[in-house]
């Protein structure tokens, strides 16, 4: 058996801290499979090459399994490559201990060729790492000749997927840092966003875990590492079957004190549904509500109108549970007819925080990129690891810009540009604030709503 470091390179801090939940499962397969693991995380060790280099002379691997989680941080304005972070510690790794060096996640898996030439990675890992990385592994290490990415021939079922081996150190570094720790109750998007790249990730059909064996996940969390406060990572929580509400079932069945928030698709939810899952400890939400009029819905394939968005929040507001909409300006048929009246529309979004991007990262294989392409915002073969955005030729991009800041100004529930929000988020660390910003800005009407039958 071999001695494997796994190392998440992710930096991001925006909007939150997140655990690497993709690198605890890998080393949750690992470890099952008996080999020797240790997880570093290059946000918790500050960024240190130094302790990088200690880590790898103390822990002596034979291979180092490195996630790259995000190409960039989603922001026009202030565009941040992280792939360049990756290639940085594939040379640290060169230089204390040339082993084999081992490379996935999801941003690897957009554009592994890519992004294993870029970072000068050995093997690359497409997908779900939690077998391939097990294959590779004994590959490499009985001598046999492997090709350098290996791609899933198949997608796990729901009773494939295995439970995260969580890492005290880093459990304890999140709870300080963004209060939660992360959770999957299933993989996959049924749905069909022009820019998304879940579908092409994790299928474009849920495949549903048990929820018994998610509520036991928490609960081993908190016996082990004392976590008591997670959030859903899937694509979207509430699923048109219902999944989500035998997971809430199961939290209510077993009478769990666990804290925890979603990503929720603002359509098919309503007061009933958030009132059984705030009894269940859902403190929070996190509303995809991506564009702010019909016409630029529609032109991001959605699938919904602004009024189900509009419906949605005043469900929260009425059981008040905050929740927050992020939305992006700027993506296909948008003008600045169009942002005057998203501004308008965001106007009736009451008791609830607007985080405001302008621009759409382009990723590859997308209807975007295709659509990108054909108005000439950028050539076929751009590369992509680097930030690219649409904008829409129809729309001046000063003048959005500008529009948007003066709806917003004065108001300390809406942020734009997206890096106010992170200086909001350091003043409030400072007072010793954790988990979510919006939690906190939220205020409801002192006279509560009659409560949902």
């Amino acid at each position: 058996m071999s001695r494997i470091l796994l190392v998440s390179s992710n930096i991001t801090t925006d909007p939150f801290p997140v655990y690497p939940l993709g690198m605890a499962v890998v080393a949750s397969a690992l470890a099952g499979a008996g080999h020797t693991v240790d997880q570093f995380d290059f946000l918790m060790a500050g960024e240190s090459e130094e302790a990088f280099r200690d880590r790898i002379t103390t822990f002596a691997p034979d291979f180092v399994c490195m996630s790259l989680r995000n190409l960039d941080n989603c922001d026009s304005l202030t565009a941040t490559a992280y792939p360049v972070v990756a290639k940085r510690l594939v040379e640290v790794v060169r230089e204390t201990r040339p082993v084999p060096v081992i490379i996935g996640g999801s941003a690897f898996s957009i554009l592994p060729e890519e992004l294993l030439a870029f970072t000068g990675a050995d093997y690359g890992v497409v997908g779900e790492g939690e077998r391939l990385v097990c294959q590779l592994v004994a590959d490499l290490a009985e001598g046999r000749t492997s090709v350098r990415i290996l791609r899933n021939e198949g997608l796990l079922t729901g009773p494939e997927m295995i439970s995260p081996l969580f890492s005290s150190e880093l459990v304890e570094y999140y709870l300080k840092h963004s209060g939660m720790i992360n959770l999957q109750t299933k993989r996959g998007c049924a749905h069909g966003c022009i820019y998304c790249s879940y579908p092409s990730l994790e299928g474009n059909r849920y495949r549903l875990r048990e929820p018994a064996e998610v509520v036991d996940d928490m609960a081993r969390a908190k016996l082990e590492h004392g976590a008591d406060s997670y959030f859903f990572t899937d694509a979207v929580f509430n699923d048109d079957g219902g999944h989500y509400l035998a997971v809430v079932e199961e939290m209510l069945r077993r009478e769990t004190s666990f804290r925890w928030c979603c990503y929720v698709r603002p359509e098919g939810i309503g007061r009933t549904e958030i009132a059984l899952m705030k009894r269940a400890g859902m403190y929070a939400a996190e509303l995809g509500t991506d564009a702010a009029c019909d016409r630029t819905l529609r032109g991001l394939g959605k699938g919904f109108t602004f009024a189900d968005a509009l419906a949605v929040n005043r469900a929260f507001v009425a059981e008040r549970v905050p929740c927050a909409h992020f939305v992006m300006f700027g993506g296909p048929g948008e003008t600045l007819e169009t942002v005057a009246e998203g501004l308008a529309n965001l106007e009736q979004l009451e008791n609830t925080v607007v985080f405001a991007f302008t621009g759409l990262r382009i990723l590859p294989d997308t209807p975007l990129h295709t659509l990108a392409v054909r108005e000439g915002v950028l050539a076929q073969d751009t590369p992509l690891h680097k930030p690219a955005f649409y904008h829409s030729p129809l729309v001046d991009k000063e003048s959005m810009n500008a529009m948007i800041l003066d709806a917003f100004q004065g108001r300390r529930d809406r942020f734009f540009p997206p890096e106010a929000s992170n200086r909001v988020r350091s003043t409030m660390l400072r007072f010793g604030y954790r988990g979510l910003l919006w939690d906190s800005l939220v205020q409801f009407p002192k006279t509560p709503a009659t409560p949902s039958v």
